[in-house]
């Protein structure tokens, strides 16, 4: 019998079977060239590592910190700019000028601007918290345009009965919407929510920028000052596994969230 007469479904499993025999044969064969003994010396010393703790942690507390304040701030922000972009007047397109500029430049760009030009503009003006609380503004900004987007998808997302019912009832126009329409959003957007918290918290690694010291340093800054204190790269290997330690669950966080809701339609 010819490779023509062969099931469609068989000859999927062949494709399939022959990629993974080609990928195991690639990693076997990367494995047998590597330099092992350089490779643990260089990136998985455990002296090194042992000289790191536990400071490491107070960096991994600092990222967890920063992402929960600017996150919530932001997220506050984010539910007022999203109910006034879904407005009339000129405070709707202010909304609309402010989600899109801020979402439209880099974030480290914003903390440039935050944290030096504004100083430099505003000779007299001090922000809270130095540059750090320059920074950790920037991020706030850039956190409140995305999840402006989030939230308005959300609440258009809500049945337009909903508000309807509301307002049978005799609620006013802001009750029905802080009442009935943004709790069930919220429910809606949560994966989306998670996933920027999951992106923020990656986006502190650009407090570096700012130049932290010693007890503010988040992972990535305590990552790259280990490279240069040790010569060595064990100081990535470890601040890379914290933040899967961190990312990880938050992530799978969302999947569950995501399959949940899914059934539930």
């Amino acid at each position: 019998m010819g490779l023509v007469d062969i099931r469609p479904t068989v000859r999927r499993r062949i494709a399939r079977l022959s990629s993974y025999i080609v990928f195991v044969a690639i990693v076997v064969v990367l494995v047998s060239l590597a330099n092992w003994p350089h490779i643990v010396r260089v990136f998985f010393n455990w002296s090194v590592a042992k000289m790191m703790w536990p400071r490491i942690l107070l960096a991994g507390v600092n990222t967890i910190w920063y992402t929960a304040v600017c996150f919530l701030i932001g997220l506050v922000l984010a539910v007022v700019f999203a109910l006034l972009k879904m407005s009339r007047g000129p405070f709707k397109w202010f909304a609309v000028v402010y989600i899109e500029f801020f979402r439209g430049i880099p974030a480290l760009l914003t903390i440039l601007f935050m944290a030096f030009a504004i100083k430099i503009a505003f000779p007299g003006v001090n922000l809270p918290g130095g540059l750090l609380g320059g920074g950790m503004i920037a991020l706030i900004i850039v956190t409140s345009a995305y999840t402006a987007e989030i939230i308005r998808a959300g609440i258009v997302a809500v049945p337009v009965g909903q508000q309807e019912a509301a307002r049978s009832l005799g609620m006013s126009q802001m009750r029905a919407t802080m009442t009935v329409i943004l709790p069930q959003a919220f429910r809606i957007v949560i994966p989306p929510l998670t996933n920027e918290f999951v992106t923020l918290l990656k986006d502190t690694s650009l407090l570096y920028i700012v130049g932290l010291t010693v007890m503010q340093k988040e992972l990535t800054t305590f990552g790259k000052d280990g490279l240069s204190t040790y010569a060595n790269s064990t100081p990535l290997i470890a601040v890379a596994v914290l933040y899967l330690i961190i990312t990880i669950p938050l992530t799978y966080l969302v999947s569950r969230l995501e399959k949940s809701m899914a059934v539930k339609k």
